[in-house]
């Protein structure tokens, strides 16, 4: 099953040893009086009386032997802290042991008193040592880690064991959730559960994951959004609710695409896109404070004020500056792609308006948003669940917020209009027939819903990946997500 190493034999051979010596390699108990840090902090600061005992935990880093004493590093959650180990101190037996058969990596535990070396460390004397796990494959070399990207990813355990700000991209990644969290509930949202596998998905244009239950004799689908369920609450009668969770997208993979992710959507009546863009903004503005301490961040190389309001730029404005093609000059699909074709951009001839517009966004507008902005007032074609505009029928009240040059969130001003809903779901109808694959299926319950009515209500979807990169400063969603899909290694 694996091919070891003759190190990894050697570690093997040790913990055999271990047994015949009466000694569990994997013991089912462990000591521990503080953390490293706790331990530090108490002796820093007189909490200790003199050679208090104390008990510490951790994984070995590093061993220094010098003869009949030696130094070593053992890290726990909270940090590493130097131990100190004399022979004279633990007795012939059990210093022999830590000699022979400790080794970098594996974890053990320690009883002994808190000093401070000659050169200011603070350290555990250490009286006795137990062994609390034999680590059989050694660690990478600690000062060049791990610096393949694919063996980072696929072997995700090592890559944090070695690299604090490896972990650390995670913990703040929580801490966002948490934030986000305490602002949607501070302001009368409802956190809720809606169904992960669903008999019709909908609430966005993506290829869906497909399985199956055998009981039910019933194909399912993974869902692609929460949008549809949570618009039933509103219609229900919660006026403020909230889910966050994992979708599942049959899409490709890139720096920000992954087939699952997690998404926070919100959904508040008697509101609207405006009213949307105003809670959005103010509610990554204090998950930021909340977690970085500041609303200045730095992503790519660009400096970030967050600090609302953000700018709101009409999209056909956008569009126009930025590629020179005005999308209402070209009503059809054949006359948009030709333009776009002269501007030198790729152009799939099987494409919808719709997307052909959206190609439009990503290729000339999307990478020249660094500084917060929201895209407002899109054609009703590319938001077959918004609300029409008073002003412009042919225009959806929906917007959609932009940072760093990613796109961070979606929102619109709901569509509650039955009979509308019905005829959008007809239209994405006609273009799945025509072969456009990412078309919103018709789903007759959610039509049903709406005739018993639902408020005036806007809502919201942001990606929790997106966002934690543009915190985090990283560049790939795979840097941001524990786990990320990955190709099978055979192939």
């Amino acid at each position: 099953m694996f091919d070891t190493t003759k190190e990894e034999e050697l570690r093997q051979k040790k913990a055999d040893a271990m047994r015949d010596m009466g000694i569990n390699p994997f013991p089912p108990r462990s000591k521990r009086t503080h953390t490293a840090m706790e331990a530090k902090t108490a002796f820093e600061t007189g909490g200790l009386g003199e050679k208090e005992e104390v008990s510490l935990v951790g994984r070995v880093r590093s061993i220094r032997v010098m003869g009949k004493a030696s130094f070593a590093h053992i890290e726990d959650g909270s940090g590493p802290v130097q131990i100190y180990l004399r022979k004279d101190d633990m007795g012939e037996e059990a210093y022999t042991f830590f000699r022979r058969m400790v080794d970098v990596g594996d974890f053990i535990g320690v009883t002994g008193y808190m000093f401070q070396t000659r050169t200011g460390e603070i350290t555990c004397h250490v009286k006795s040592l137990e062994l609390l796990t034999k680590t059989y494959h050694p660690l990478p070399d600690k000062w060049h880690g791990l610096k393949d990207v694919e063996t980072r990813y696929r072997h995700r355990y090592v890559d944090l064991m070695m690299s604090e700000d490896v972990r650390q991209i995670f913990v703040t990644r929580a801490k966002l959730v948490q934030a986000l969290r305490e602002y949607l509930n501070s302001n009368g949202f409802l956190e809720v559960e809606t169904p992960i596998l669903q008999p019709i998905y909908g609430g966005a244009a993506a290829r869906p994951f497909i399985t199956h239950h055998n009981q039910l004799h019933q194909d399912l689908y993974l869902r692609i959004s929460f949008e549809l369920y949570l618009k039933r609450l509103i219609v229900g009668g919660y006026e403020r609710v909230y889910e966050i969770g994992r979708d599942f997208r049959n899409e490709g993979v890139s720096y920000k695409h992954n087939p699952e992710f997690t998404q926070l959507e919100f959904y508040e009546a008697y509101t609207d896109y405006r009213g949307v863009m105003r809670r959005a903004e103010e509610m990554v503005a204090y998950a930021a404070e909340k977690v970085l301490g500041t609303l200045e961040i730095t992503f790519e190389g660009h400096e970030i004020d967050l600090t609302p309001p953000w700018r709101r730029l009409p999209l056909r404005d956008a569009i126009r500056e930025a590629s020179g093609i005005d999308y209402e000059e070209y009503p059809t699909a054949e006359s948009l792609g030709e333009a776009m074709r002269e501007k030198g951009a790729a152009v799939n001839p099987k494409a919808s308006r719709a997307k052909l517009i959206d190609n439009l966004i990503g290729t000339f507008v999307e990478p020249n948003l660094i500084q917060p902005t929201f895209l407002v007032d899109y054609p009703v074609e590319m938001s077959p669940l918004a609300k029409r505009s008073p002003e412009n029928p042919n225009m959806a009240e929906r917007f959609e917020g932009f940072i760093g040059g990613i796109e961070l969130c979606n929102a619109f001003s709901e569509l509650n209009d039955p009979g509308d809903q019905l005829q959008r779901f007809q239209d994405q109808a006609r273009a799945r027939a025509a072969g456009d694959e990412e078309a919103t299926p018709v789903d007759e319950d959610f039509v049903l819903a709406l005739r018993f009515g639902m408020p005036p209500t806007g809502g919201f979807g942001m990606g929790i990946d997106r966002f934690t990169m543009v915190m985090a400063n990283k560049p790939s969603i795979r840097e941001v997500i524990l786990f990320p899909h990955l190709r099978s290694k055979e192939k």
